[in-house]
């Protein structure tokens, strides 16, 4: 038995982004049926194309969640976060409270995925911390044709180290023409692939590029990821439910509209840390 998929969606077409000329924006996952969708709470496939540097983006909240940024094309320079290029990503746990991206700046063409992650109620209040892990620090695992780089979880013998909470498993997976990856999940995972390049076959379904392919917890362990004639690349995002009660309003994760506000009125209050203030975190043992 292997997984199958249980839904396709097609993602928008890119809309005008937030930083005006030069920046465009897919939603690819919404925050819409956080049941559904759980752990995952929303993913952003960001388009940059600025001739000439400049900052992208100013100082903002986060509290309740995981933010995860992984740049696919070109590069970005963050005073605090430092220099990052493709293939790069930015593992930040927001907790009680964190003051996020004070001063990134971007020049030429730049794409970049924000993925946000639930954290469960115990976690909520834990002090906020940033891990960055290099493309090259990244643990690869090859088969025929299939170059699978490992950000978070474990595929087969090789585990990550990143020091994320919640157990996700996250894939940048390159595959030639037919090639073929299998990759085994915990049963109790939700998850999805978003297609970023050709086209994939997963149980009897084609995902193609724009489109995101989802699949529940099952009794199959086995995701079977085989590429069509023009090859394909995509990122695997699956994570272990929380089964909590969830709400996400602005830049907050949190099981109640009280909570929310209570989010606002700490950081009215200047009781979130700034990034600025943080170090990155040592590489530990993944939650798998």
């Amino acid at each position: 038995m292997t997984r199958l998929i249980s839904r396709i969606d097609t993602t928008p077409a890119p809309e005008p982004g937030f930083i005006g000329e030069g920046h465009t924006a897919v939603e690819v996952v919404r925050s819409t049926a956080l049941a559904a969708t759980d752990p995952f709470v929303l993913l952003m496939d960001d388009r940059l194309d600025l001739p000439v540097r400049r900052i992208i983006g100013g100082p903002h909240p986060h509290a309740g969640l995981e933010t995860v940024t992984l740049i696919l094309e070109g590069g970005l320079f963050d005073r605090d976060e430092g220099p990052m290029e493709a293939g790069d990503v930015v593992w930040m746990t927001a907790g009680r409270g964190i003051i996020h991206n004070e001063a990134v700046e971007a020049e030429g063409r730049t794409r970049i995925l924000q993925l946000w992650i639930a954290l469960p109620a115990s976690d909520r209040n834990l002090p906020p911390r940033f891990q960055i892990i290099p493309r090259d620090q990244a643990p690869v695992v090859r088969a025929p044709g299939a170059e699978a780089r490992l950000y978070s979880g474990a595929s087969g013998s090789t585990a990550s180290t990143t020091a994320n909470r919640v157990p996700v498993t996250m894939i940048d997976l390159k595959l030639e023409p037919k090639a073929t990856f299998r990759q085994d999940l915990p049963a109790s995972y939700n998850g999805f692939v978003y297609v970023i390049e050709g086209a994939v076959r997963v149980g009897g379904e084609t995902v193609v590029a724009g489109q995101t392919g989802w699949f529940g917890p099952s009794e199959a362990a086995d995701l079977v990821l085989e590429a069509t004639d023009g090859g394909a690349r995509l990122v695997l995002y699956a994570g272990k439910p929380i089964s909590e009660p969830l709400i996400q309003h602005g830049p907050f994760v949190a099981d109640s509209a009280a909570t929310i506000n209570e989010h606002f009125r700490r950081y009215r209050a200047g009781e979130f840390v700034n990034m600025s203030e943080l170090h990155p975190t040592e590489p530990a043992h993944a939650a798998l």
